[in-house]
């Protein structure tokens, strides 16, 4: 059964600061736990045992530090390999860790979400009791908490992007549906939520996605309109395979697509994000393939497309709800990686296309925590048939936790000499890793990085972080939806949904 990883996490003594299982955005099956995640689990658990007791803090202590983090790091390198820059100095010390942490990085993930977390997980857990006294910080005189879980998740969000990670800058996303009131998070929360943080720091922090149906028809360019204009949208997000008219639709659609690119790039908004992988089983499958992209980007050079989970299909090789693996062309090719391979395979046969970006929410978390050698092939091949400057971060928070974990391990992860010589990747510098933290995305959404730096370090945001990390409490937890049962049973839906 499927089961919320905060639910999980709460019966443990010592949540992992990176995850020991995959979590599900509600956009693809999680798989069950490998044997090799399993073996990362048992490997942290002995190195923070002995860790934790050398300095005298509890486990649960030890791995909310950066000590803790660097544990995680060494046992990763210690089931996997040896992926990521960590020296066994920085599991003892944390000071060790510190000295080594970029300082003044912009970082700019382009993919955060809401997550509605149950009033219970607030009340009866300790991480939940930590985030409403957090709440308490941002908002002192904000009145009951039982009649503000609407704010109270809000400040959650908050926590987990910028009180517990190095993000700087994010955009706030959605998911479709046909009628905004059965939406977690319809268009005008988002800006509201935009509003929210914006406000709450006294500077822009957020910028805020549309959501856009051109498979409803026609009238959903009203509803364009009105998200450009009564909004302020600052870019769209967009579902093909999501089958809400009378089928999925597909970007290079001339009927279908077009009017609502004419209409976009009249309005002005260039920035079309869209989700492309994942294929939950209520999704078109073909549709959730990246082959429309050729065409589309062709014909439309003046707009952007930016695809979410740069169009990869799912780490664990589960299909479309059945259980079963996919089989794949080519899969015994190390570098074969479902279906972002064929996004490879339109950049070569079209190099003079410059308006495909990739998008790494979900999909680097999933790899970089599960399969880093793949990992490593996925960033090597970006570079080289699309430049380092056309992969924007996104990590899918808070369904993921927050993002740090996730920040760390692209600053500590390591291309091998191997690969290098052997496939001719372009080396993972601490320069390449600027720009796809945050300078990629800056320069897309036209964010004037030295401006933002400046007012970013004055503003309240950043003051109210400074003051929670004198003693912080960060989650070490992911609020998506976990795979539990190890009987061999595929899951169909999530419990309670």
């Amino acid at each position: 059964m499927w089961v919320r990883q905060c639910d999980l996490d709460a019966q443990l003594d010592a949540p992992s600061p990176i995850p020991s299982r995959i979590a599900s955005n509600e956009e693809f099956i999680p798989p069950p736990q490998s044997a090799d995640q399993r073996a990362y689990e048992a490997r942290l658990h002995d190195l923070s045992e002995r860790a934790a007791k050398r300095q005298g803090i509890s486990r649960r202590e030890f791995l909310r530090t950066g000590s803790g983090m660097a544990a995680a790091l060494l046992a990763l390198n210690q089931v996997y390999g040896d992926y990521y820059s960590v020296a066994a100095e920085e599991a003892q010390d944390p000071k060790a860790f510190e000295e080594k942490w970029p300082k003044d990085q912009f970082i700019f993930d382009v993919q955060t979400h809401h997550v509605d977390v149950a009033k219970k997980w607030y009340d009866d857990t300790l991480q939940g009791k930590a985030t409403v006294r957090f709440f308490q910080m941002l908002r002192p005189f904000a009145g009951s908490l039982e009649k503000s879980l609407e704010a109270l998740n809000r400040a959650h969000y908050v926590k987990e992007v910028f009180g517990d990670s190095d993000t700087v800058m994010a955009i706030i996303s959605g998911v479709p549906t046909r009628d905004w009131d059965k939406n977690p998070l319809p268009p005008d929360q988002m800006v509201a939520t935009r509003k929210y943080v914006n406000d709450l720091a006294g500077s822009q922090r957020v910028l805020s996605h549309g959501l856009l149906r051109p498979n409803i028809g026609a009238k959903e360019l009203d509803e364009l309109e009105r998200q450009v204009k009564e909004l302020k949208i600052d870019a769209w997000k967009m579902y093909t395979g999501a089958e809400l008219g009378e089928k999925a639709w597909y970007l290079d659609d001339e009927k279908v697509a077009y009017p609502f690119w004419e209409k976009t790039k009249k309005l002005g908004v260039k920035n079309l994000c869209v989700h492309k992988g994942l294929p939950l089983g209520s999704f078109n499958e073909k549709a959730c393939t990246p082959h429309d992209l050729e065409k589309a980007a062709k014909d439309w050079p003046d707009l952007n497309f930016i695809v979410y989970h740069s169009a990869f299909r799912g780490a664990g090789g589960i299909g479309r709800g059945t259980g079963e693996p996919v089989k794949d062309a080519k899969s015994d090719d190390p570098q074969e990686i479902p279906w972002i391979s064929d996004l490879f395979r339109i950049l070569k046969k079209n190099p003079q296309l410059k308006n495909i970006y990739f998008e790494l929410g979900s999909t680097f978390h999933q790899l970089s925590m599960y399969q880093p050698e793949k990992c490593l092939h996925m960033l090597g091949q970006m570079m080289q048939t699309a430049g380092a400057d056309h992969i924007l971060w996104g990590t899918d928070s808070i369904w993921g936790g927050s993002p740090q974990s996730q920040i760390v391990r692209l600053r500590k992860l390591k291309m091998k000499e191997e690969l290098m010589e052997k496939y001719k990747y372009p080396d993972l510098t601490d320069a390449v890793k600027d720009q796809i933290l945050g300078l990629n995305a800056a320069k897309v959404f036209g964010v004037d990085v030295k401006a933002k730096r400046q007012a970013i370090k004055a503003d309240k945001l950043s003051k109210l972080r400074d003051e929670y990390r004198q003693n912080p409490t960060p989650s070490n937890t992911q609020y998506g939806w976990v795979w539990v049962d190890d009987d061999g049973r595929e899951p169909t839906v999530p419990v309670g949904s």
